[in-house]
């Protein structure tokens, strides 16, 4: 790591406003910095520089670990291929989804994600990684088997965010049968029998297991301090439930009812920058967009597209009137690194990490000309 790295001519997105500039990073932390001219650094040509972005929620690992149904690739060749995309993006910070409980998507056995995690530490000890990475357990809590799964977890010091999910037919995010039923029959080719046995099964499962399974997943995150999240809430008794389990973050609310709840009950509400970047979600719930133009979206996720994440803060400050550029930046950086307890990153501050990223804005596409992780580059 150099002592000492300096950049001139930038234009510096800070928390309230956007200043031209120049900025000195020693021993991996910010330092000074400064508005006007400088002779000395690396000239940004008036790019941006923005802090490094902090992923909450991707579920990208899954697509290298398993490209092709049945196929697995090695666990810390593919969690290379994935964490290069990553820094590649800007996410100097990322929390991988790792799913716990068997559910619609299926298609991992017992003890993968635990193989997938324990890859993960190998990779980060070992140097190999330019992100510094989290885990988000995604815990199907209408599985029979989630509390097996969330067992082999419980003592994983990397695990800094757990989820709260189900995906049962007729609630959360598919309210409709009509949504569910494309979802599942349709892109899957089931005969009608098979469908509706499937849905019976579902349901069966959810109403035996997901309060109990809950209650047991939420009381050890509170006790270990891993930050909750509710998943696809859609009424106010949901919204209700993750007050009274101290949820932190709102994950894809499914109606804006539930969103202005969450929002107004101190939760950092989540919705995904594809769903901004496209227009609109591609499961025919609400669009990112409305809530930001409400006042009630918080935080972004790139959910299963890294670049998406950089490419909606532009968007969002672009498009609508009511949020600027920095207000963009910080769903995407301090917003979330404040909501999991990440209080030295997500800021251009002088003592905060050098987690820091240059942008360049080519036909109002962002392109990503150099990434920091703690003043070292990493991409």
């Amino acid at each position: 790591m150099p002592a000492e790295t300096a950049i001139r001519n930038a234009r510096i997105v800070l928390g309230d406003e956007v200043v031209s500039g120049s900025l000195n990073i020693s021993g991996g932390m910010i330092g000074d910095f400064g508005t006007g001219a400088s002779a000395v650094g690396e000239d940004f040509e008036g790019d941006y520089l923005i802090p490094g972005l902090v992923e909450l929620h991707t579920d990208h690992l899954e697509g290298h670990y398993s490209p092709r149904p049945g196929v697995r690739w090695n666990a810390v060749a593919a969690i290379q291929a994935h964490d290069g995309q990553i820094a590649t993006s800007g996410i100097t910070t990322v929390f991988d989804c790792l799913r716990m409980g068997s559910d619609e998507d299926g298609g991992f056995g017992p003890g993968e994600m635990r193989l997938l995690a324990d890859a993960l530490e190998v990779a980060q000890d070992e140097g190999r990684l330019r992100a510094e990475h989290f885990i988000h357990l995604r815990c199907e809590v209408s599985a029979p088997d989630v509390l097996d799964e969330f067992d082999a977890f419980r003592d994983d010091r990397r695990v800094r965010l757990a989820s709260l999910m189900d995906h049962a037919p007729g609630q959360r995010q598919f309210q409709t049968m009509g949504q569910y039923t494309l979802y599942y029959k349709t892109k899957r080719g089931m005969s009608d029998a098979a469908f509706e046995a499937y849905v019976a099964k579902r349901k069966e499962q959810s109403e035996r297991y997901s309060a109990p399974h809950r209650k047991v997943i939420a009381e050890h995150c509170q006790s270990v301090g891993v930050t909750l999240a509710s998943h696809d809430d859609a009424t106010l008794d949901h919204v209700g439930e993750a007050i009274s389990e101290g949820v932190r973050l709102a994950e894809f609310p499914t109606s804006v009812e539930a969103a202005r709840a969450s929002h107004e009950a101190g939760m950092s509400v989540l919705m995904g920058a594809p769903n901004l970047v496209r227009g609109g979600s591609h499961s025919g719930n609400i669009a990112a967009r409305d809530l930001a133009e409400a006042g009630i979206l918080d935080v972004l996720s790139s959910d299963y597209i890294p670049f998406s994440l950089l490419h909606a803060t532009f968007v969002l400050a672009d498009q609508v009137e009511t949020i600027s550029l920095p207000q963009a930046i910080a769903m995407v950086t301090s917003t979330p690194a404040r909501t999991v307890g990440l209080d030295d990153r997500g800021k251009i501050e002088a003592g905060r990490r050098a987690d820091l990223v240059r942008v360049h804005i080519d036909k109002g596409i962002p392109v990503v000309r150099a990434v920091w992780r703690e003043g070292k580059r990493v991409a």
